[in-house]
């Protein structure tokens, strides 16, 4: 066989590929924890697990995750799917045939937040559920949170799941 058809077969299938989709896939290894451990964590696909885990999601994909511990209020957490930084890179180096594969695809997308952990709230004490950092810091509340993102998340997984109200739709 010919040399130069082989290279550039190879070249073909190279560009016609998205980096993003070769370098990190089309899911994520999504580790959620919670401060108490043991909370039962239930995602929007009917994935379940308990706290601390970790299970494989779809990068392109927003999603709810809902935690349940006795003794502490329930919360939901909207997890958005957004670009990372490798769709500019794709673009810059493999033009607009990587960038749309990975952009179809959700492989040029990350969840955040990630990894996914949350202070639960004594059931009845009046206290937020708090979004932690890699640390067990403070970020923000989980309602701060789902406030930020929720309208972006309702257009994937509906204004129900995501607690849109009527009155956020009225917004500019």
């Amino acid at each position: 066989m010919n040399i130069k058809l082989i290279a550039l077969a190879m070249a073909a299938g190279v560009s016609l590929s998205g980096c993003a989709t070769v370098i990190n896939g089309t899911n994520v290894n999504y580790a959620t924890e919670t401060d108490p451990a043991g909370a039962d964590i239930v995602f929007l696909n009917g994935l379940k697990c308990t706290s601390p885990c970790e299970l494989e999601l779809r990068r392109g994909s927003d999603t709810r995750v809902d935690i349940t511990k006795p003794g502490y209020d329930p919360v939901y957490v909207l997890i958005q799917s957004r670009l990372a930084g490798s769709t500019f890179g794709n673009i810059i180096l493999g033009g607009g045939i990587g960038a749309a594969v990975d952009g179809s695809n959700g492989a040029s997308n990350t969840l955040s937040p990630r990894p996914l952990s949350v202070r639960l709230a004594p059931a009845g004490s009046g206290q937020p559920a708090m979004l932690l950092d890699k640390d067990g810091k403070d970020v923000m509340t989980v309602d701060e949170h789902n406030d930020k993102v929720r309208l972006d998340v309702a257009k994937t997984i509906g204004q129900d799941l995501a607690g849109v109200k009527d009155e956020m739709m009225a917004k500019p």
